[in-house]
């Protein structure tokens, strides 16, 4: 029970997500925005869509349940969407699935922003992990977080040489590490 209960909790957030970033797709476009890394797009989509597939199969047919401690996993997966509400709304219409770049635009670093590159990501990250974890999916725990750092690999690179290009990117990240928190003097 707990297993659909948490899935299709996951599932309604992503699909909620995808209408997101489609609005905020369209109001970029209108200002002038393109995409990055469209060949690329379908990988991460790829590793998505296979990562539930992967996840669910693995524990209806291998009948996983809850490990004992299922509750830690679990509570670093429900601090990592505490996380990715904020970081979403700190990009606001900035937020999106796809690498869209709006040029001139001052590159959002305020929330979690303020203090990584990509706060996004690690969360992106820590859920492909935990999520599993807390099943004892441990198949679908270890491929989807390498195949995750493998396309991630690809699209940072994309992302932050296109905002570096379009962008006050390299003046305002120059300083911050991708994926842990720096706290920068005033």
């Amino acid at each position: 029970m707990l297993f659909f209960i948490i899935l299709s909790i996951v599932i309604i957030q992503r699909l909620v997500e995808l209408l997101i970033a489609k609005s905020n797709e369209k109001w970029m476009r209108n200002r002038g925005a393109y995409e990055v890394g469209q060949a690329q797009y379908k990988y991460i989509v790829l590793v998505h869509v296979f990562f539930f597939i992967s996840f669910i199969s693995e524990v209806i047919l291998l009948q996983k349940t809850p490990a004992s401690w299922w509750w830690i996993p679990f509570v670093f997966f429900i601090i990592a969407q505490s996380i990715r509400v904020w970081s979403l709304s700190s990009l606001g219409r900035f937020w999106n699935t796809k690498i869209m770049i709006l040029p001139g635009a001052d590159v959002v670093a305020k929330g979690p922003y303020r203090f990584m590159r990509h706060p996004n990501y690690v969360i992106v990250s820590l859920e492909i992990l935990m999520l599993p974890l807390i099943f004892q999916a441990y198949a679908t725990a270890i491929v989807f977080t390498i195949a995750n750092a493998l396309v991630l690999s690809v699209r940072i690179r994309q992302e932050e040489g296109a905002l570096q290009d379009a962008t006050d990117y390299q003046q305002k990240f120059e300083k911050r590490l991708r994926f842990f928190p720096t706290i920068e003097k005033e």
